[in-house]
This record gives structure tokens, sequence and C-alpha cells, in this order.
């Protein structure tokens, strides 16, 4: 009842609150932002798959300039990622945007990840399981690691969220989040500053 009922309503009337009483923060975030990005704006907008597979574009701040090469190609993430983009996705403000996704419903408080429309045809059955739940901002693998588990592990625990979840998990899950949240951990992989693309099951 919970997974398909309230859980809805409870992150629609959530995100709405959040949004009302944190906005002032999102502009002044949104204003630092833009003047660190050297003009390459304060939003980021991608495409990622929701439930079902369904194509939405997710919110989050911007974190990184658009510096290119001489060949104008993009400057590698380590050498884009600005000071003020290090703080602001070291303590996951980054995410803080997503919560209009929620309002949209186009995602949950709690779920697995959003994750790049080209892993889609790279997953095999089990793993594909990930979207039959809204993705969300925070969730069960964040809870194990986040950036800092193989594509393995974190596949795992999205599906394990999949057949278990209730209100006591998401509940577990956010308690969870914050703390890992303050003391920033698991945000990069061990061999990037962010996280290695998928490349399939091999």
């Amino acid at each position: 009842m919970y997974k398909h009922c309230f859980k809805r309503f409870l992150d629609f009337l959530i995100a709405l609150c959040a949004l009302l009483v944190i906005w002032p923060i999102l502009l002044v975030i949104a204003i630092w932002l833009h003047f660190a990005n050297k003009g390459a704006g304060a939003f980021f907008f991608q495409e990622r798959p929701g439930k079902g597979g369904k194509i939405f574009k997710v919110i989050k701040f911007k974190t990184m300039t658009d510096e290119r090469d001489t060949d104008g190609h993009l400057l590698p993430d380590e050498r884009r990622l600005t000071k003020v983009g290090k703080f602001v996705r070291s303590t996951s403000l980054d995410e803080l945007p997503q919560l209009i996704n929620v309002l949209k419903g186009d995602m949950a408080l709690i779920g697995p990840r959003p994750l790049l429309v080209q892993y889609l045809p790279l997953y095999n059955k089990e793993q594909a399981r990930r979207h039959e739940v809204r993705p969300g901002i925070t969730g069960w693998a964040q809870c194990h690691g986040r950036n800092a588990i193989s594509w393995a592990e974190k596949f795992k625990l999205d599906v394990w969220y999949v057949d278990h979840c209730s209100f006591v998990l998401d509940l577990k899950i956010i308690f969870i989040t914050l703390k890992k949240v303050i003391v920033r951990e698991g945000i990069s992989s061990e061999t990037s500053v962010t996280m290695e693309p998928f490349k399939g099951n091999n």
C-alpha cells in the first residue's frame, strides 16, 4: 500500500514544504555558482530514465565549468570542477533542485538514482528492475557507498530496495543519508572525481 499509494503523496508534500522553506538558500547557491562556473550557468539539465524507463530531464546545480582544450573537447572533470562546485557537491547541495522533479512526479525522495540514458541497453534483466520504481534523490545504494562502490554492488542494492520498499526503510535511508552528507562520505570513487562510466556486463 505504501509503495503504490502513500509514498507518492508523502514525496509531493515533503518536497513542496522543503522548497517553500529553502528557496532563499537555493537562490544564493544559484548566484554563487553562476559566477564560479565562468558563465556556464548554475543549473544542469540532463535526460535520465525514470520509472518504466520513461525519459525525463533531471535538474541539478551545475558544479563544473564548460572549459575546453584547444581541440574543443571538454577538459577532464577534475579540472572543470570548481572550488565552489566541489563544496556544493561534497555537501550534496547540488541535489536540492531535484525536489522540483519530485513535485512533477519524475522522481521520488527515495529510490535508485537516475542514471544515464545510454546505460539502458546495457542492463541485464535483473539490473533493469531498478526502473520498476521512481528514481530517487537518494537511495539504498547511496547509503552503502554512493560513488565509492562498484556498479555491480550498486545495481544489487537498487534491486534489493525495489523488493523491500517500505516506510520504515525510507526513514532509515533518510537518516543514513543525512549522516553521510555530514561526514561527506562516498562522494568519489577510487579512480574518479565522480563515478566511472558503466560499460555493461562483461
